[in-house]
């Protein structure tokens, strides 16, 4: 049942972080952008590389992540002093996984020539993958802070802090990419170096809201700082599903990128500025799924599935009425959006007819989006992590698979490829909604069983 009040809090928490993870957009946006001016083959090499690092660091960073629920959880059930206990202990295995992060470095290093792109795009994929993966302890500290906020409903603090990340961001990797005013030309390595100080800058402002002296008082900070073997069992039992699923997810979307990329140039660069679009649609409903994810561990947490509903279907209303909205201009404005990206006197007739078609796929996934968005926000809240890891690795093995026979035995074209892409998504869309609407992760008996974890 929709509930007026409901949606108003939801949106609420979820408007921060649509703008929060909307600055974040923008800031790759205009990254790629600026390589664009370039060439090509510099937009496709920054697509492959930010790809490949996320997908390196998406098990850490799903676990990492976990800390919205899991804080939510707490601060709803009235235990307070326990929320900056879990910021401590996602610090600490930030730390600890900084050796495992420099072998994943050291081996994935050459997937790309493995996966047969040309020696020129791999030299451009090595050098954007391996200062974003210097960076790394940054992004993971930034992702459990901004977990933690979202967790205690201080949702502004995250947009806050984004927005000013992006505002370094943008014309510090402008600087850097072109060399301009006296800092040196680093091209697709000024623009990983702007984003890695960009993230490094956001913990320091998160540093400030955290030790607010009304914060720190209320949360009993100062009595944080020590290794919790509770939190920390809780913490890895539960996110620990969240990130195999993080990482799955992004696993097998990374190889079935560098499998498109195979392709070609033209292929790999039409791909990368349709995903460029895209952000338009799944970075604002990442905000709102957060926000879901943060009310309903809030309400499990207090005990309250009445409220859980009201959030559900206020989820829903806001996603998808978003979601169609944007896939009507995606349709109408396909070719234009596609020649925003063409390089200035080089031929981009090639790159903009195959990606504006590929913008008639987009604008049909982008409502499985939604509702796979909306769904895992509600069971990621609740602590039904395990299902979802389970799913989502199942049916996104399932694609790779699919798309590997597709493209090198059977040989199909790029769009038939694309096509069998977003069939995954619709058929990941209707088993999440089934979930969602069963009563498996409903039952009284599971719900005591998460908390008391």
């Amino acid at each position: 049942m929709l509930s007026t009040g409901q949606t108003r809090e939801l949106f609420r928490l979820a408007l921060p972080m649509v703008v929060s993870q909307s600055a974040f957009a923008l800031m790759v946006f205009t990254d790629r952008l600026f390589l664009s001016r370039i060439d090509a083959l510099h937009i496709a090499s920054a697509l492959g590389g930010g790809v490949t690092f996320f997908v390196s660091v998406s098990l850490f960073l799903g676990v990492m992540s976990y800390a919205t629920a899991l804080v939510a959880q707490y601060y709803g059930s009235g235990q307070m002093e326990k929320c900056p206990r879990v910021l401590t202990q996602g610090v600490l295995m930030a730390l600890a996984c900084q050796p495992l992060l420099l072998a994943i470095a050291w081996l994935m290093g050459g997937l790309f020539a493995v996966m047969g792109h040309s020696p020129e795009q791999v030299v451009l994929e090595r050098q954007y993958y391996f200062v974003m993966m210097a960076g790394a302890f940054f992004v993971l500290v930034k992702a459990c802070a901004a977990a933690y906020f979202c967790g205690i409903g201080r949702t502004r603090v995250v947009m806050i802090t984004d927005t000013l990340g992006v505002l370094l961001n943008v014309p510090l990797s402008y600087v850097l990419i072109f060399g301009k005013f006296g800092f040196p030309e680093l091209g697709i390595r000024g623009a990983a170096l702007g984003t890695v100080i960009a993230t490094a800058f956001s913990i320091g402002i998160y540093a400030l809201f955290y030790f607010n002296r009304i914060h720190r008082e209320m949360f009993k900070v100062a009595s944080s700082f020590h290794y919790d073997s509770g939190i920390l069992r809780r913490y890895v039992r539960l996110g620990l599903p969240s990130g195999f699923e993080t990482f799955v997810g992004a696993a097998t979307f990374n190889f079935f990128l560098l499998l498109f990329q195979s392709y070609g140039v033209a292929e790999g660069a039409a791909m990368a500025i349709v995903f460029n679009w895209d952000m338009l649609n799944y970075v604002p409903l990442i905000g709102l799924n957060i926000a879901v994810t943060s009310l309903i561990g809030r309400y499990v947490g207090a005990g309250d599935m009445s409220r859980t509903n009201q959030v559900i279907a206020a989820g829903f209303v806001i996603a998808l009425g978003y979601s169609v909205l944007l896939a009507v201009f995606f349709v109408v404005f396909r070719l234009e959006l596609m020649m925003v990206f063409a390089t200035p006197g080089q031929d981009f007739s090639e790159i903009a007819g195959l990606g504006s078609r590929m913008m008639l796929g987009m604008a049909t996934y982008v409502l499985a989006d939604a509702i796979i968005l909306v769904s895992s926000g509600v069971l990621r809240g609740a602590g039904d992590t395990r299902w979802l890891m389970n799913t989502s690795m199942s049916l996104h093995v399932l694609m790779l698979v699919s798309q590997y026979i597709m493209i090198k035995p059977m040989g199909v074209g790029p769009l038939a490829s694309w096509w069998g892409f977003v069939a995954m998504l619709l058929i990941l869309a209707v088993v999440y909604l089934r979930r969602l609407l069963g009563q498996t992760w409903r039952k009284p008996s599971r719900l005591a069983r998460v908390m008391a974890e």
